[in-house]
Order: C-alpha cells, then structure tokens, then sequence
C-alpha cells in the first residue's frame, strides 16, 4: 500500500501540474512566456502639436469650400435639391388643400349618420353620459385597443435599449441612488408629501368617472403616472418600490392589457354577429354604468400611468 503524499508533495509531482493544465486552472503562458506591461509612450509636446497641425491641414484641404470643386458642386446641389423638395411639398399641401370643402357646409362628408348616431344614440347603446368615452370605448374600441399596443410595445421597446442589469442597479444604489437630483430637498418632498395624495386620488377619479364627465383611461393615467414621477424624484426609488416595484409593474400592465383584450373581444364578436352581449349598461349617470367603458377605462389608465413610470425610470437609472 502506497503512503499518501502531502500537500506539497503532491504539488512537485507531474500529475498535478498535468491536471491542472486540464482544468484550465493555470495559465501555460504565465512565468513561461516574457509578458510585460506595456509603458506608456512619452510624446514630446512638439510632435503633438505637429501631428495636430497635420491633421488639421488634412482637414482644411478636404472641406475646403473655396478650392475644392467637388465639394463645391455637392453643396450646391443638395442646396437646390432641398428647396425644390420643399416647393414642391409645400405646392402639393396646397394644391390638396384647395380641393377640401368649405366650413359648415352641411353636404360636407363629415355631415354622416356617423356622427349622428353618436349623438342622438350613443346614451341609448353606450349608457356613458360622456359622448366621446362612449364613441372612443365602444364604437370605436378597436382602434382604442390599438393604441393601447402600442403602449405596451413601447415599454417594451425601451426596456431593450436601456434595461440595465439587476446587479449594476445595487451597485449604483449602494454608491448613491440619488446622484442625480438633490438628495433630501426638504422643499420638493415637503411639496409632494402635500401634493401626491391629491395627484393620485384626482387621477382615480379621473379614470372612474370618464363615462360621466370629461377624462377616461388616458387622462387619469397620465396623472397617475406624473403622481409616480413626483414622488419618485422627491423621496427616491427604494422608497416608491415599498409600493411599486418592478413585479407589481408587470402584474399590473399585462393584467390590464389581457383584461381589455379579453372584454374588447367579447363585445366584438357579440356586436359583429349581432349578439346581444349580457354586459349590463346601468343607470345612466350612475358611477356603475355604461358597460364594458368603466372597466375598460380602468385597464387603460393602468397602462398608460406604468408606461409614464416606466419611461421616466427607465431613462433616470435604466430600471423600476
């Protein structure tokens, strides 16, 4: 039986440095190879400033307007090219603008039944006492749901470009979350402490009473999300993720966005077969009224408040 070597021993031996050399623990260049560091180059002033010079002789004679002929020629082409372009669009808006009926005519293509069944029936069908909610959210919900897409595609779009990784984001809150604006200004949180509140309860009324009076989805979001911002520029992210972090972000933009998506394509399909769809329209003027508009101004102001947010976020420190 063979006497088991220590540590040292073992480390004289070929195996070791054979199966290190395997595993990629030693490098076979190192104490092998001559490697110095590279010395900086000292470059006397004189030869700085005369390759300064030279570069900008070069530059001179290349964008030398005066003696370079095809430079010259360029320049007053793209000169001419864009005036006539701009002429020519300008002739074109105009020409297109003369053929346009006059104000108030009343056989002008905007005087439809469109348009009057949106005013003489749209209480009836929608329940909304607010004609465009009503228009905007029923009538027209598809291309409401649309542009809601394209909120969403949006964020997501940013989030790609300036997503920074979890581990740098600690860093850089470790280091100073706040490198950006002043930290503890007393007069911008004593400001949001008054105002914030006010922000977020007027942006919920906003949204739950856009079929009853002017507003909806799209306005209260955006106060909702301008309420986030200055909260989140008062008292600084690690405080605004007690209650909105990344996951409730998530959670509460995908919900929205299924959630219309889910209602918009049952009033849909019910409206394009001629199906009476089971969605009660309510009390006209009452808060539970008009349908599938108050749910659907909810989800809406949803997204746009966590598309503000996340801009806003994004863009400060390249994560919620």
């Amino acid at each position: 039986m063979s006497k088991p070597k220590s540590q040292k021993e073992y480390e004289k031996t070929g195996a070791f440095h054979f199966f290190r050399w395997l595993s990629g623990s030693k490098d076979p260049y190192v104490g092998e190879v001559e490697m110095q560091p590279q010395k900086e180059e000292d470059v006397p002033e004189s030869t700085i400033l005369e390759r300064m010079s030279e570069r900008q002789m070069i530059r001179d004679k290349v964008y030398d307007t005066e003696h370079n002929k095809e430079l010259v020629i360029f320049h007053k082409i793209y000169v001419a090219s864009a005036v006539f372009f701009c002429v020519a669009l300008v002739g074109l808006l105009l020409y297109t603008v003369s053929y346009l009926p006059r104000t108030g005519n009343p056989s002008n293509p905007d005087n439809n039944e469109v348009s009057q069944r949106y005013i003489e029936s749209g209480l009836q069908e929608t329940g909304a006492m607010n004609i465009v909610s009503g228009m905007i959210l029923t009538y027209r919900a598809f291309d409401t749901f649309g542009e809601t897409n394209v909120l969403f595609i949006a964020t997501c779009c940013v989030m790609i470009l300036l997503m920074v990784d979890d581990s740098i984001l600690k860093k850089q809150e470790e280091q100073n979350d706040r490198r950006f604006e002043p930290k503890n200004d007393a007069i911008l949180q004593g400001t949001a402490f008054v105002l914030c509140p006010i922000i977020f309860i007027f942006g919920i009324y906003v949204i739950l009473n856009g079929h009853l009076s002017p507003g909806g989805g799209f306005s209260g979001g955006a106060i909702l999300g301008a309420g986030l911002i200055l909260y989140v520029s008062a008292f600084g992210f690690k405080k605004t993720q007690r209650f909105f972090n990344e996951q409730v972000y998530r959670v509460a933009k995908i919900t929205a966005l299924c959630m219309y998506g889910i209602i918009g394509t049952y009033f849909y399909i019910t409206g394009a077969n001629g199906i009476e769809n089971h969605i009660p329209l309510g009390i006209p003027g009452h808060i539970l009224s008009s349908g599938i508009i108050l749910p659907i101004n909810i989800c809406v102001g949803l997204e746009v408040a966590c598309t503000m947010y996340a801009f806003y976020a994004l863009f400060r420190r390249g994560g919620l």
